[in-house]
Formats: C-alpha cells, sequence, structure tokens
C-alpha cells in the first residue's frame, strides 16, 4: 500500500511541478522577450510620464501595447499584478516531489555505497545543506562583485566554478541520478530564493515608496533586474538536470558531473544567444550566432565524447535464447526487488507468469533507458542486458 500511494503522490506532484514550471519559466522568457524588445516610447506624453519603452504586439485576435517605467509610474494603478506564486509554487511542488521521490527512501535512491556508504540520515542532511550552503555562497557573490567594474562578468565566472564544485561533489557523494537532479535542485532553490529574498521584497519596497510620496531607490529595481537575468541563464541548465533523470546513459557516465556541467554550460550559451536575439533586431548588438554555435559545439562534443565503446555485449548470444538463460540474470539481478519477499511497484519476476505479464518493462527499464536495476545496485552488465534483449527480441517465451 505504502508503494501504491507512494506512485500516485510522486505523480500528481510531478503534474503540478511541471504546470508550474511551465507558468513560471513562460513568464520569466516573456518579460526578458519584453526588456529585450523595447523602443523608445514615441509618444510625447508618455515620455513626459516616465516611460522608458514600449512594445506594440498581436495576439490571439488583439493588439497589445505594454510600456515600461524605469523606476516608478507618476500613479500606481488600483489593481497591480505581481508575480510571485509562479516561483513559489514550482519550488514548493518540487521540493515535495524531491522528499517523495528521494528523501523517503533516501538509502534505495540517494545512496551509492560504491561510493559513500553512509546512513540515509546523514545522507539527507548533506543533500539538503546543498541547497541552502549554494545560495548562500552565491547570494555573497552577487553582493560582494555585482556593483563592481565589470561585476557581471566576474559573478558569472565565480558563479561557475561554484557550480562545478558542486556538480563534482554531488556525483561523488550521492547515486548518480540523485546528484543531478541535486544539482538541478540547487540552482532552481537559489532562483526561487532570488525571487523571495530579493525580487519581491524590492518591488515592495518601492512601491511603498511611492504610495508615501517619496521617491523610490533606484537600486531595487536594479537588483530586481540583476537576479531576474540570472534566473533565466539557470532556466535550462536547471531543466536539463531535471530531465537527464529519465536518461541513466548520462548520470552512470564515469566522468558524470563533467557530463553534467558541459551540458548545463550548453544550455546556458544557448540561452544567452535567445536573449541576445532580441536585442540584435533593434540594433543594439552584435549578432548573438556564436554562443549558440559553441553550445551546439559542446553538446555534440559530449555526444562524440561519450560514444559507447565496443564492449562484452558484443560477445552476447547472436541467436534466439530462452527462459532457462535469462532466469539465471534475473535471479542474480532483479530478484531482490522483484522476487517472492519484495514487489517493488508490484512487479513479480520470479516466475514464468510474472515475467511474460511485464516482459516489455522488463526490456524498456533494463535494455533499452538501462533505468534497472536502479543505480544498478546489482552490477548487472552488458552482455547480461544484451541477453535480455536477444530473449525479448526472441519472443520473449518462459516455456
Amino acid at each position: 500500500m505504502e508503494s501504491y500511494l507512494l506512485d500516485w503522490a510522486n505523480l500528481l506532484l510531478r503534474w503540478l511541478h511541471v504546470i508550474t514550471a511551465i507558468a513560471w519559466i513562460g513568464s520569466s522568457f516573456y518579460f526578458v522577450f519584453l526588456d529585450s524588445s523595447l523602443v523608445p516610447a514615441a509618444d510625447p506624453k508618455l515620455r513626459a510620464e516616465g516611460v522608458t519603452g514600449e512594445l506594440w504586439a498581436v495576439h490571439g485576435g488583439g493588439f497589445y501595447h505594454p510600456v515600461k517605467y524605469a523606476v516608478a509610474p507618476p500613479q500606481l494603478p488600483p489593481h497591480l499584478h505581481w508575480f510571485y506564486w509562479e516561483a513559489y509554487s514550482t519550488w514548493l511542488s518540487g521540493f515535495s516531489l524531491f522528499l517523495v521521490s528521494y528523501i523517503w527512501n533516501a538509502g534505495t535512491y540517494l545512496v551509492d555505497r560504491n561510493l559513500v556508504d553512509w546512513q540515509p540520515g546523514a545522507a539527507v542532511a548533506v543533500a539538503l545543506s546543498f541547497l541552502v550552503v549554494f545560495w548562500m555562497l552565491y547570494d555573497g557573490i552577487c553582493q560582494l562583485f555585482g556593483r563592481r567594474k565589470h561585476g557581471d562578468a566576474i559573478v558569472g565566472a565565480l558563479v561557475l566554478v561554484l557550480v562545478c564544485v558542486a556538480s563534482w561533489l554531488a556525483c561523488h557523494w550521492f547515486a548518480g541520478r540523485a546528484a543531478f537532479l541535486l544539482v538541478g535542485a540547487m540552482l532552481a532553490t537559489s532562483m526561487s530564493a532570488n525571487v523571495f529574498f530579493w525580487i519581491i521584497p524590492g518591488q515592495r519596497k518601492v512601491v511603498k515608496a511611492i504610495e508615501a510620496g517619496q521617491a523610490p531607490d533606484p537600486i531595487h529595481g536594479w537588483r530586481g533586474k540583476q537576479r531576474s537575468v540570472h534566473n533565466t541563464y539557470f532556466t535550462l541548465p536547471v531543466l536539463f538536470a531535471m530531465l537527464s533523470n529519465h536518461y541513466s546513459f548520462l548520470s552512470s557516465h564515469p566522468r558524470n558531473w563533467l557530463v553534467l556541467v558541459l551540458m548545463m554550460f550548453a544550455g546556458a550559451a544557448i540561452r544567452q544567444f535567445f536573449v541576445m536575439r532580441h536585442g540584435w533586431k533593434l540594433g543594439r548588438n552584435r549578432h548573438p550566432a556564436g554562443y549558440a554555435v559553441v553550445g551546439v559545439a559542446v553538446i555534440a562534443s559530449v555526444i562524440v565524447w561519450m560514444t559507447p565503446q565496443p564492449t562484452e555485449a558484443a560477445k552476447a548470444p547472436t541467436g534466439p535464447v530462452g527462459y532457462a538463460a535469462v532466469q539465471k540474470v534475473l535471479e542474480q539481478r532483479c530478484y531482490q526487488c522483484h522476487g517472492a519477499q519484495v514487489q517493488m511497484k508490484n512487479v513479480r519476476l520470479d516466475s514464468p507468469d510474472g515475467l511474460k505479464l511485464h516482459a516489455q518493462a522488463v526490456y524498456q527499464q533494463a535494455v533499452v533507458a538501462k533505468t534497472m536495476p536502479f543505480n544498478n545496485a546489482t552490477g548487472i552488465t552488458d552482455g547480461e542486458r544484451a541477453l535480455i534483449a536477444r530473449w525479448f527480441e526472441s519472443g520473449a517465451k518462459v516455456d
């Protein structure tokens, strides 16, 4: 019953997390596009009111005319929309999903005893500390160097180093899939913290100053913009880290930390291309194609670097494989979790009928996706996976 309820919790939380993430990322991408596409207001009245940019757009059968006040409008409207629940809901649903998927059974999903043989409680404490410590270090870097000359470049370089160190540690301390997810959650936590600790409080101070008839401090707008820009560059790396959870060939690589860093770097470079592309159309910067080229080149290099080399799988039988041969592999690698004593996910493979019922799932999980055995805790080899493949392709016979 516990496994059944956890599956439902995992499904519903994942569904909620994807929905809220779409809302947050969509609004974030839109405002980055908006800022990059604004042009000086044509109407003298708008310029006199303090409008620093405007945009005309058509969508859904109507025309839109958003304008931007760099510091504050002459008068606050009666209804002011705030963008923060998208960020908070995304983090809350994501953290809840992390609790259900990894923390609840940390000994199975978080710990890889081939790396660090620690107790689940210790692993949970260290994993959660990644979220807090990274935010503190990142926030300190922003405050110390953000307003200096060449501050953006300094902050970017230091954050890159910080992400590399965190990725190396995570991949050397935790199971591969958990490590990738943890690094993504670490960045996503900082994104939400930017909204919670800096962007929204700064905006509230500006609104309060306007309501009091005072001139708002422009530092709040500058800092909010800085953290918002950081969030947009974190977005694609976070999405890659989350999606990679479904592709074990990434997290199981001997240099998985480097795979993670390179792919996240590629995502940030490609995001830079899209950010600058809008400004290029208005003649504000040179064509940013170089960033896209760098991102794609890094991805291509990783693909070539990770190309599998011939292994013992090549020695696997080329003819039909019967039940007796595949049963020996399952007995050694799979019965611990899918046998008489334990039936994870209500799957039992220690009988011909049970294996026949789940043959498609066994092939998909053990051969195609290579996600099972989980974290390869039982040490299944490439040759054994190839043997299962030949058995399935031979008709998956159990007699």
